[in-house]
């Protein structure tokens, strides 16, 4: 790209990088680190208290958006809105609860002349946590069985089924690892609180924790690939510490899902690796992970390459990382004054 272009302007969602963070800090970040032309970053901030509204070079601006559960006209309304002020040229989301909103808004934003780089539905729900399953059966891979349940009654027939422990997650997030029909039970109510229904239960995997990041180009081809292995974790079940690994069988697998979706845009494999060398696909996340500035320091800047993508360059796919690069997550407080705060939660920028 030419750095005398005037900048492009990106808009970035998932600015809450807090203990479960969301992928929009890292996102900016590696956009900062990895684009030669220069670039005004817009923020879209869903809660005044996204600490990504408020860090010191993450967004040029912020904005706040509706709720993906306002659906996807009042998104576009918004968008257009912010579009006539900041004439924005490429839109990430990253958050899967968005997704289908976006995707739903993405033809109309394009005749605006915003660009994105999303899968379509077809892709989205191949790999949905309802619908795992069986694409791995479909594909020839390994996924442990599950099931969607919506009455905590079904929890003890799954218990027998599946075995203890077993693992208890949301239709969008959040899993808990379950020893006894009683943990099972308060890990139902918990997430069906907190994100609805259905739950997921799914046979419980005894392994070692690895993540995929990926960039597929829509046409079954894999630009980027960079493995990781979990080395901290929270108990939120979040990577707080991680490495790049070297590990054929693991790029292979990647490239295996990308083929078989064509997937278009960035995504995450979370994976379970046996004793036996077997790896079983927990999760397939639509879109980038927050460990996503790894991929940068590793060599292989996803986030830059999805914006060439988006805005209709051919990448050439990445063919070498750096091995052993790790991430360690940290926590800092962040000094603001209070007028910031006052603003963005009156205004709705900042």
């Amino acid at each position: 790209m030419n750095e005398n272009k005037s900048p492009l302007v990106i808009a970035v969602t998932g600015l809450n990088a807090i203990d479960s963070p969301g992928p929009g800090v890292a996102v900016i970040r590696a956009l900062r680190d990895g684009m030669t032309q220069p670039i005004r970053i817009i923020g879209l901030a869903y809660e005044n208290l996204e600490p990504g509204i408020y860090m010191d070079g993450i967004c040029d601006k912020t904005y706040q958006i509706s709720y993906p559960a306002a659906g996807a006209e009042v998104l576009y309304n918004v968008i257009k809105s912010i579009h006539e002020k900041e004439k924005i040229d490429v839109i990430i989301p990253n958050f899967d609860a968005e997704l289908y909103n976006f995707i739903t808004i993405a033809p109309r934003l394009k005749a605006l002349g915003i660009h994105s780089f999303l899968p379509d539905f077809e892709m989205f729900d191949a790999r949905d946590k309802l619908n795992l399953y069986a694409f791995g059966k479909k594909h020839n891979l390994l996924v442990p069985k599950d099931k969607p349940i919506y009455t905590v009654s079904e929890l003890e027939a799954l218990g027998e089924e599946f075995g203890y422990p077993l693992v208890v997650k949301g239709k969008y997030y959040e899993a808990v690892v379950a020893y006894t029909l009683e943990q099972a039970q308060k890990a139902f109510y918990k997430i069906s609180t907190k994100w609805g229904m259905p739950i997921i239960v799914q046979q419980f995997i005894n392994g070692t924790e690895v993540n995929i990041a990926a960039l597929g180009d829509g046409e079954g081809g894999a630009t980027s690939i960079i493995p990781m292995r979990k080395m901290y974790i929270t108990d939120k079940g979040k990577a707080w510490a991680g490495i790049t690994l070297e590990d054929d069988t693991l790029i292979d697998l990647a490239k295996k899902i990308v083929a078989a979706t064509k997937w278009r845009g960035g995504f995450e494999v979370e994976i379970m690796k046996t004793a036996k060398d077997e790896l079983y696909i927990m999760e397939i996340n639509p879109r980038f992970p927050a460990w996503i500035y790894l991929t940068a320091g590793a060599g292989q800047n996803q986030p830059a390459a999805l914006i060439k993508l988006a805005m209709g360059e051919k990448v050439i796919p990445f063919t070498s990382y750096d091995v052993g690069k790790l991430f360690i997550r940290y926590s800092w407080d962040h000094i603001v004054d209070v007028s910031k705060f006052q603003q963005f939660t009156a205004f709705g920028s900042l």
